[in-house]
Parts: structure tokens; C-alpha cells; sequence
């Protein structure tokens, strides 16, 4: 493969970002997923709020901040969109998955928004309305534009989203019950439940919201709970969720079926449910959170955006954070292979593919949400890894992809137990792999991104 400088390759993901730019009204308001005119993804051409995150972040490290906040208001005016189903109510907490603008010649047209009606599954996205307060922090605390946060839409919106996040449901837990499909991987994957990025992005929400929200009369309920879900939340995940070998050892020799508080098998796991392939692979002072967690059942699978969320946000403890790290580098063939980065480890196959995935010829073993490699996960990669003071890591990771990322027009995932082959479904000049390459070189060469940093850190 030819060599290619940084400059060379940083000029190409910018020149796919700035094309990717969405206009309403003369104005830019979100970046389109993908500008792949080869494949047939229509949806592509509208604007992913769960995409557009590390989009957004690189117009803030960039000076740009118009188009977040034109983002922000846009995904605001569009709450009403949703549709109702006959004997349902509106949830006003909800937020779109993505929106259409209208061609510019176009000037009657009116933004249009889908809230998983039009999505595989028809799921409802629950990660949007997180992704969306998360934002409007890192917005704020680089313009100082606190104004807009206290606008009485945007509290109002706020009160909307907690109001339903943190509403109690049949189920009791500090973690948020969902169904499958209804964030990042957005297909059935066997992570309905309490998946572990969902919680991850509910305590960070939660900590932005104590910021955010008013401290006004009709507020102090939500903050007083906010508060205290925090809390138990970061205490629960970072208990029940952990794994290393200590606790693989303990849950190795739980006793089933036990009664009362004091039980140690607090969520009745059954050992005969552990893999075989986790035996061995979990290296010495290494650990992560698994990838979800229920009355029964643990899903010993490592989902890396959860585990690297939870270190940004403080969700994991600084020694967890150390040793997440850790398995990465001891586990770098596996985890990262050739092509960063797996989305989920290992892939499910046989038997265990055919009724975890419906048979979905898209999430075949090592393809896609299946084990499948993400690119787009760079940026969350290297601000974890500077985070918890592994710098060599964080290069490692952007060295290795840079130029083959540019080399192959940016695919959307790669395929592969190491990540080498360009997904069989991939979009090509896919947004978020482009702008996750610019947002993670920032957060290494570029001290004035700090301030995008801190702002996810909390």
C-alpha cells in the first residue's frame, strides 16, 4: 500500500465531512451518514443523531459551533414528529433516530423526521435523546452558550426526556430496561435487556442533566432523582457488571436458587452459563463490563463502545478503566486485529447466530454488529486511552487505521476475525469513520480540543 502523510489523509476525511454537510434554509444543521453513490441506502442521505456526535465534537475542536447548535434546535423542533400508534400515547421524551432535510431547490419542504417507524425492527431509538443532552453540554461548555440550555424549549425538552427515563417500570434495577435494536446496534443481537451501552449512556446523561436543568420548583424532583439514579447506577454497573478474574472465579462457584438479601448470586446466574472460550482469555490485571445483565442471565460478550464510553463518562472506576485498557493491549490481535475496532467480541455462530440474530444474513459471524469491525469507535478509542494515561495506545490505534481508512474511501465497517476485509454490505465515504479519524487526531496533537475532551468527561 502506498504511503500517505497524515496531512494527505486528514484532507481527504475533511473533504468527505465538509461534502457530508446538510443545509436548511441556507443553514448547515447535521452531516448525511454516507455519500456512497454506489449502493442503494437512501436513509444514508438523512442525518443519524447517534452519527453524528464525533461530527459534531470536530466542529467544536474546529471553531464551527453553528451547525451543532442548528443540530441541536433541529432535533428539538422535530419531538413532534413522532407518530402514535391507536391506544398508545405520545412519549415526549423521545427524540428522532435521524431527519431528512429537503433538496434546496425545494422551498416549501419541511424537515422530516423517523423515530424507528421507518428503521429495521421498527424500534423506538432510546439512545438519541441521551446522545442529544450529552451534546448540548459539549456545545456549551466550548461557547459558553449556557443561554440556550436554559431556553424554555430546551428545559423543557430536558424535563420531557428524563421524565421518561426515569420512570419506573415492572422491573426494578438502577439500569434501564430495553428492547433490542434500539441503539448503536441496531439489528437483533440478543441485547435487549440492560445492555451495557445504554446504562452507560444514561449515567452520562444523568450527570449532564444536574448540570443542565434549572434548579426551579418544577425541576427538583427530576434532579433529586437524577442524583440519586446516578448513584446507584455507577454503584450497580460497576458491582454486578464487572469481570475479571477474581469475579470469574466467584460466579465459577455460585450457589443457584438463593433467598434473601444476603444472597451472594444476587441476579440467580448460573455457572453452567459461562463460555468455554472465556476460560483463559481473560489475561492477569485485565477486565471489562460485560455487555449486558439480567434476572439469570449474563452476557459475558464484550461490547467495546459500552466498555469505552463507561471510561469517559467516570461510569467505571479508575482502576476498572486501567484494566480495560489493559485487555486491549494484551488482547490487541482479537480486539483490534488488523482494522479497529470490534464492535462486539466474540461473534455468536451456529445454532447460537441462527436464534441470537433471527438468521440475519447481515449479522453473519464476524460481519457487521456480529464481531464486525468499526472504525467509527477511534475517537471514543483514543479519548478512553487518554483518559486513563495510555498514550502509546491511543497512537497505536490511529497509526494503524489512518491509511488504509483513506486507502479504501472510508468504508463504514470491515468484516473478518482480524478485521481485513471491507464489509460485504459496507458503505463506502461513511461520515463517522471519517470524522472519528479527525476527532481522534485532535485529541492527540491539538490541546485546544481538551475542551471537547473535558466536556465528556465527567
Amino acid at each position: 500500500m502506498t504511503s500517505i502523510s497524515t496531512p494527505e489523509i486528514l484532507d481527504s476525511a475533511y473533504a468527505l465531512l465538509d461534502a457530508a454537510v446538510l443545509t436548511y434554509k441556507g443553514e448547515p444543521t447535521g452531516t448525511a451518514a454516507a455519500l456512497d453513490e454506489t449502493v442503494a441506502a437512501p436513509n444514508y442521505e438523512e442525518c443519524f443523531v447517534r452519527d453524528f456526535v464525533p461530527s459534531a465534537l470536530v466542529f467544536l475542536c474546529d471553531g464551527k459551533p453553528e451547525i451543532v447548535r442548528n443540530f441541536l434546535k433541529m432535533v428539538v423542533s422535530l419531538r413532534n414528529q413522532q407518530s402514535v400508534m391507536e391506544g398508545h400515547e405520545r412519549a415526549l421524551g423521545l427524540m428522532p433516530a435521524s431527519f431528512r432535510v429537503p433538496a434546496e431547490d425545494d422551498a416549501e419542504g419541511k424537515p422530516t423526521a423517523d423515530f424507528g417507524e421507518l428503521a429495521i425492527g421498527r424500534v423506538a431509538p432510546v439512545d438519541s435523546a441521551m446522545w442529544w443532552v450529552i451534546l448540548l453540554r459539549s456545545y456549551i461548555l466550548v461557547t459558553g452558550d449556557v443561554a440556550l440550555a436554559h431556553s424554555k424549549e430546551f428545559q423543557e425538552s430536558m424535563r420531557y426526556t428524563l421524565d421518561l427515563y426515569l420512570k419506573e417500570s415492572f422491573e426494578t434495577s438502577p439500569a434501564m430496561l430495553v428492547p433490542d435494536a434500539s441503539f448503536m446496534i441496531d439489528r437483533r443481537m440478543g441485547v435487549y435487556g440492560h445492555p451495557l451501552e445504554i446504562q452507560a449512556l444514561l449515567y452520562g446523561m444523568l450527570c449532564t442533566a444536574q448540570e443542565l436543568l434549572l434548579p426551579t420548583p418544577e425541576n427538583e424532583r427530576l434532579l433529586s432523582n437524577c442524583k440519586k439514579r446516578m448513584q446507584t447506577l455507577r454503584s450497580y454497573v460497576r458491582i454486578y457488571y464487572w469481570l475479571d478474574l477474581q469475579r470469574l472465579n466467584e460466579i465459577h462457584r455460585f450457589r443457584a436458587e438463593e433467598f434473601g438479601k444476603d444472597a451472594a448470586n444476587h441476579l440467580n446466574i448460573y455457572p453452567e452459563t459461562i463460555p468455554e472460550w472465556i476460560d483463559g482469555w481473560l489475561p492477569p490485571e485485565s477486565g471489562y463490563l460485560v455487555g449486558n445483565l439480567g434476572v439469570g442471565r449474563m452476557d459475558f460478550r464484550l461490547f467495546s463502545f459500552g466498555n469505552l464510553l463507561s471510561i469517559l463518562f467516570g461510569l467505571a472506576t479508575d482502576e476498572q478503566a486501567q484494566q480495560i485498557m489493559n485487555l486491549y493491549e494484551a488482547r490487541w490481535e482479537e480486539l483490534v486485529g488488523v482494522m479497529p475496532l470490534k464492535i462486539a467480541y466474540p461473534a455468536v455462530d451456529g445454532d447460537k447466530w441462527r436464534y441470537t440474530t433471527g438468521s440475519d444474513p447481515k449479522n453473519v459471524p464476524w460481519s457487521y454488529h456480529n464481531g464486525g469491525s468499526w472504525p467509527c469507535l477511534i475517537w471514543a478509542f483514543v479519548g478512553a486511552a487518554l483518559r486513563t494515561g495510555r498514550h502509546e495506545l491511543a497512537h497505536k490505534m490511529l497509526n494503524q487505521a489512518m491509511t488504509r481508512l483513506h486507502h479504501d474511501n472510508w468504508p463504514e465497517y470491515y468484516d473478518g476475525k482480524k478485521g481485513n476485509l471491507i464489509g460485504r454490505r459496507s458503505n463506502m465515504k461513511q461520515t463517522w469513520t471519517a470524522s472519528a479519524v479527525i476527532l481522534g487526531h485532535h485529541f492527540l496533537e491539538k490541546p485546544d480540543a481538551l475542551a471537547v475532551f473535558e466536556s465528556i468527561n465527567f
